[in-house]
């Protein structure tokens, strides 16, 4: 479209390196699968300009499992978990989350890093995400 004030970029966030350069930054269905998470999430709140926001979208789901037992894929969500996403971490000496990391784990690892005034919110349509909007504290 010929816009200078837009691009889009892959890197690896846990090597990121940028300081105060972006206004947005997004991670869809994504931090789980990091290795080391809380790196990647402090890479990213570095990245961002002090009026910068990061939006994650993640699964829907606690951290405890007896909260999930009305979810309803919860048999689906916790099966890929453990054989998709976090059978690569462990490998990695990493964190193995997974997509059930859950709510209150996500909110605590991105209170750690300063994302304290965040909100999450759902959309009508969609059951199984939750989408964080995290203004720079």
């Amino acid at each position: 479209m010929g816009l200078s004030n837009a691009r889009f970029e892959v890197k690896d966030v846990t090597t990121l390196g940028e300081v105060g350069r972006y206004d947005l930054i997004t991670a869809f269905d994504a931090i789980h699968d990091q290795a080391r998470p809380a790196t990647a999430l402090f890479n990213i709140a570095t990245a961002l300009r002090p009026e910068g926001t990061f939006l994650m979208q993640d699964i829907v789901g606690s951290s405890h499992v007896h909260n999930n037992l009305d979810h309803p894929i919860v048999p689906f969500l916790y099966t890929i978990s453990c054989m998709h996403y976090t059978t690569p971490s462990l490998p990695q000496d990493g964190d193995g989350l997974g997509t059930m990391w859950g709510d209150e784990k996500a909110l605590e690892m991105l209170a750690a890093i300063g994302f304290n005034n965040g909100v999450v919110k759902q959309l009508p349509h969609d059951f199984q995400n939750n989408y964080y909007i995290c203004p720079k504290d």
